[in-house]
């Protein structure tokens, strides 16, 4: 029999790749595309059985249900932070607080603000969590992606292999 403690423990070697953002916004919804990406450029590892793979329009705090199990993940959204569209950060959940919702989140409750809390229940995060982040810059009902965006997404989709595999 399982104690309380065993039935917390992450399973051993998940990897949980999460694209957040809102389909019908523009480049909000630029973490939906590169995992999108990645999953098409890389069928060999988006399909074995220790990755799962989300596409999570508007999460919330529904994002740490979304963590829960896993050894590593890796969230991939939009953000702003004054760059260039189509920027690639690699964030830490630290670096992530200066993405939080003061910046124009469009996802209700932030990314940022819910890894905080998460970190208050450390038994829901994962050992590992990576965050990359692809800079916004129309976020407009209805618009598509733009130029900036949609060149950063096969770089994002090769930066999520290695990071996921490759390190």
């Amino acid at each position: 029999m399982l104690s309380s403690d065993d039935a917390r423990e992450p399973n051993p070697g998940i990897i949980k790749i999460i694209g957040i953002g809102q389909s019908m916004r523009g480049d909000d919804a630029a973490g939906l595309a590169a995992v999108q990406y990645w999953q098409t450029a890389y069928p060999e590892h988006s399909g074995i059985i220790n990755v799962e793979v989300q596409l999570a329009e508007m999460p919330g705090i529904g994002l740490l249900n979304l963590l829960e199990g896993a050894e590593v993940a890796i969230l991939v959204d939009a953000v702003r932070s004054g760059a260039e569209a189509g920027t690639i950060h690699l964030l830490s959940e630290d670096q992530l607080e200066s993405f939080s919702s003061a910046t124009g989140s469009a996802h209700g409750w932030g990314v940022a603000e819910t890894l905080s809390l998460g970190r208050l229940m450390p038994s829901t995060m994962p050992a590992k969590l990576i965050l990359i982040g692809i800079e916004a810059a129309d976020v407009s009902i209805g618009a598509s992606l733009s130029p900036g965006v949609q060149h950063a997404l096969s770089e994002v989709a090769r930066l999520v292999e290695q990071l996921a595999f490759h390190t």
